[in-house]
């Protein structure tokens, strides 16, 4: 069965193929075929239209991470497109199945310097797993179907497809295909499975180190079993919270510059450290030298490139975790590590999270969420301090909970994904938590909430400064406090309620929960603006370059100035 089709009606048809229903985007000039066509189907594919194109790119980020399925932006050319960019090197750093969808000039004016015309694809070349420039509608709709299927298979991650204005007015055959499932492919010897299961069964101190990849193929099940098959402890990355339920006695907390120092100090003395769908980010190994340097490590992961890239490992498995990890638990003999698992009990005895509990903070809020919550929110964030106290005190207990620009570090990230979570887990209470330096970048995106009431909770914590940056300043650039200072007279309240939402204001601890249920409730979006001190700490932390066993927090801190000072 085939039809005459216009090109713009070939990519809906396309999206429908792929069980897209649900599309974020802005309309312009040489994308108006495709959103007329959007138009005849729109009981079919809901359009969310953004208040820009970064939150577009960013609310399918977050729709793709929330629900597992591809997420997918649209925007026009020229600037419409390079908008998108920041919001698919997101994608690309965190490995997002992301399809972005933009029209570029008529076909005769490429390359001339055109009205809006940008070589999207080349620009974003370095940031996508593959990039198309389609010129010829024949080729339109196996183009679009390639573009789901690399972005789905093995490693994830954003494809773009930039179609010229005539291709989508030009009309060519259409013929439904059935999609083709995401292919990974297992590329380990046999030889090198039973290599991994020796190491497995000869460590006497064995450490897992569960990243992204864990969340990507769906191997939560599959990670929590080998654990206790192991009987080993286990650690996280950001990008790897909810793989591993965050309430589990055998979870150590976050690894890295801001992880706890159960983790730090247990991977520093464990003698095998199994990485699962990690990649060894700087963030989490510190010093190269001396990270886990009295172990051997074994790192299984669908992408080959990641082996030895930063950390060198001693055995490996290059395959998709879920399937490798199938094969290693009906292979591998129940192991005890009593003595192993007693110390790490200890450690985190020893060594708990703390914060200063007489006045409101950051953690104090962060842990009312969770309880009110019971730990199965989806909460995305932007990036700074609040990121990393929702990482700590926030405990994942599902995967595809927490999202957060890990590898890109982008501000402006979260209200964007946040969105994009809510319309793709309508279910579930989305909150985001939010600096309001970061804040600042993308706030506009509440209009968009606003429009469609989409029911999501904008939690800000407004400490009047970039709160990171300034913790840096403070350790390691003399209080020096170059431009992080935000005390300004901007009312993030009557910018919340002026684009159309409610609006909460809390400066002491016995109103946050008042103000969390109310927000709970509300069938709208509502932001809460907590305003906490200035120079809160992110604690533990791993000066840059150091080593992860040299964490240190407030109370060493403490102890260092008064060595100091009598010295």
């Amino acid at each position: 069965m085939y039809m005459q089709l216009t090109g713009a009606e070939i990519i809906v048809e396309c999206l429908k193929e792929q069980g897209v229903d649900t599309v974020f985007g802005y309309p312009g000039g040489t994308i108006l075929n495709v959103y007329d066509a959007l138009y005849q189907h729109q009981n079919e594919i809901f359009h969310v239209l953004t208040s820009h194109e970064q939150g577009a790119a960013h609310a399918a980020d977050g729709y793709a991470r929330a629900t597992g399925k591809v997420g997918v932006c649209m925007a026009t050319s020229g600037p419409g497109a390079t908008n998108l960019v920041t919001g698919i090197a997101t994608a690309y750093m965190d490995s997002i199945p992301v399809v972005a969808i933009t029209a570029n000039v008529n076909l005769p004016s490429l390359g001339k310097d055109s009205f809006q015309e940008v070589d999207i694809a080349g620009v974003t070349m370095p940031i996508t797993k593959h990039g198309y420039i389609v010129k010829d509608v024949r080729i339109l709709a196996d183009t679009i179907r390639k573009a789901f299927q690399i972005a789905a298979s093995g490693r994830p991650g954003p494809v773009l497809v930039d179609v010229t204005k005539d291709v989508t007015a030009a009309v060519c055959e259409y013929t439904p295909v059935k999609p083709e499932e995401p292919r990974h492919q297992n590329r380990f010897a046999e030889t090198e499975l039973e290599e991994a299961l020796k190491l497995l069964q000869s460590a006497k101190r064995p450490f897992l180190y569960v990243g992204g990849g864990a969340v990507l193929s769906g191997a939560s099940e599959q990670v929590r079993a080998f654990a206790r098959l192991l009987d080993a402890p286990v650690c996280d990355s950001l990008m790897g919270k909810g793989a591993f339920d965050g309430t589990d006695p055998r979870y150590t907390g976050m690894i890295g510059m801001h992880g706890t120092k159960a983790s730090n100090l247990g991977v520093s003395g464990c003698d095998l450290l199994v990485a699962l769908g990690a990649r060894f980010s700087d963030r989490v190994v510190g010093n190269v030298k001396t990270f886990a340097s009295r172990a051997k490590i074994l790192h299984i992961d669908v992408d080959a490139a990641e082996i030895n890239k930063n950390v060198r490992a001693d055995a490996s498995l290059v395959g998709d975790l879920k399937d490798v990890l199938n094969l290693l638990n009906e292979r591998l003999p129940q192991q005890s590590h009593e003595k192993w698992m007693a110390h790490i009990m200890e450690l985190k005895e020893e060594y708990p999270l703390s914060y200063d509990k007489s006045q409101l903070s950051g953690p104090y809020i962060i842990e009312e969420l969770e309880r009110l919550t019971q730990g199965k929110a989806v909460i995305t964030t932007d990036v700074g301090q609040h990121q990393m106290w929702t990482a700590q005190y926030y405990h994942f207990i599902q995967p595809r909970t927490f999202l957060s620009s890990g590898g890109l570090g982008t501000m402006g990230y979260g209200l964007g994904a946040c969105i994009g979570a809510k319309m793709g887990r309508p279910d579930k209470i989305c909150v985001n938590i939010a600096g309001d330096g970061c804040f600042r970048m993308n706030m506009n995106e509440l209009a968009t909430a606003s429009r469609y009431q989409i029911p999501v909770i904008q939690i800000v914590f407004n400490n009047h400064v970039l709160g990171m940056v300034r913790q840096w300043q403070t350790l390691f650039y003399g209080h020096r406090y170059s431009q992080t200072v935000l005390s300004d007279r901007v009312d993030f309240c009557k910018v919340a309620e002026g684009l159309g939402c409610r609006a909460i204001r809390v400066t002491k601890k016995e109103e946050v929960v008042p103000a969390l249920k109310e927000a709970i409730a509300e069938n709208g979006p509502v932001l809460i603006e907590c305003v906490i001190p200035e120079d809160d700490k992110v604690f533990p932390m791993v000066s840059p370059g150091g080593s992860i066993s040299e964490a240190f927090d407030a109370a060493d801190l403490k102890k260092r100035e008064e060595a100091g000072a009598q010295s």
